[in-house]
């Protein structure tokens, strides 16, 4: 059953000039920071998202739980377009889709306790009494592991941990027992020796609310523990997603064995071929022609620099948009 359909999704972010320059010129531009993307997520699995810097990760997954409005496109959450949604629909839709940021403290207000980070979300939509709200939260910081829960409610963000922070970050995500969670690089800032105990809360997190996850990373170590599917965008494209194992035994793409080949392998005696992209990741204000990624791309020929090619299907579940593959 698909929880989530993304249809043709654009985000384009108009860019502010100067005084001068738009003197010079009339003609806007736009950071293309979404272009086109489709992709549906089953429910209860964990798609993640991954890629470089700037390739979109974030915007999408941010359009996904309509943060920000999309410039074109459809986003059908069961069965509902979220992106035509207002008022009392949308905010109703926001108890069962949930979004955990990048920076645990800079998503936290400091000048609220832990215990209210989390319950504001029950009182913004008008669930249970005060006491009735304090009892969930207590609960939900047992769940997240924050032991004993009334000594963490009062406290202030900056009495704890990193890890701490991104527990708390997870308690306010679940509080309103959602079905679908976007996560934006969960463990991204926090010690190596917490980022396994954080994956492994996410995981019972799961399996215990029946949760559905789009996991955004671009550590492809860490995301082939978690996801079942894994989906590669690259400058606001979607160029290749399949089943976890088939990405990193077999990538198609070749900024996907890329991206692959850069992974550190920690036994010295395995040698690697290394495929890392050369050169940077072009402006998404002006992306080249065809294929974005034919500038950087060891196996580009001629067609790749004037078709864009499309998303096709490479059988057993996989699709690749790039012109080694399919007619």
């Amino acid at each position: 059953m698909k929880l989530l359909e993304v249809k043709n999704v654009k985000k384009y972010f108009p860019v502010q000039k100067g005084f001068i320059e738009q003197l010079i010129t009339k003609e806007k531009e736009y950071v293309k920071a979404v272009d086109d993307v489709s992709f549906d997520i089953i429910k209860g699995e964990v798609l993640g998202l991954a890629g470089e810097s700037g390739s979109g990760k974030t915007t999408m997954g941010r359009l996904c739980v309509r943060l920000i409005d999309p410039t074109e496109g459809s986003i059908n959450f069961d069965g509902k377009d979220i992106a035509a949604l207002t008022g009392d629909e949308l905010r109703r839709i926001r108890q069962k889709v949930q979004f955990t940021f990048q920076d645990p403290s800079s998503s936290l207000n400091p000048r609220l306790s832990i215990g209210d980070a989390i319950s504001d979300a029950l009182k913004f939509q008008d669930i249970g009494t005060p006491e009735e709200r304090k009892d969930a939260t207590i609960e939900v910081l047992e769940k997240v592991g924050l032991s004993p829960a009334y000594t963490f409610y009062d406290r202030r963000p900056h009495q704890l941990s990193g890890g701490q922070k991104q527990r708390v970050v997870f308690g306010r995500a679940i509080i309103l027992n959602p079905e679908f969670v976007v996560t934006d690089e969960p463990v991204a800032m926090v010690d190596v020796s917490i980022k396994a105990q954080l994956l492994e809360l996410m995981l019972d997190l799961k399996r215990d609310l029946d949760l559905t996850y789009l996991f955004i990373s671009h550590d492809l170590a860490t995301a082939r523990h978690v996801c079942d599917r894994i989906a590669i965008m690259y400058l606001g494209k979607l160029i290749e997603i399949a089943d976890r194992n088939q990405i990193y035994e077999d990538p198609l793409h070749p900024y996907t064995e890329g991206l692959m080949s850069a992974i550190p392998v920690p036994d010295p005696k395995i040698r690697k071929t290394e495929k890392i992209p050369r050169g940077e990741i072009p402006s998404p204000i002006n992306p080249p022609s065809g294929c974005r990624f034919h500038p950087r791309c060891p196996k580009a020929f001629d067609r790749c620099s004037v078709e864009e090619p499309l998303l096709k299907d490479a059988e057993n579940g996989r699709h690749v948009a790039c012109h080694l593959y399919g007619n």
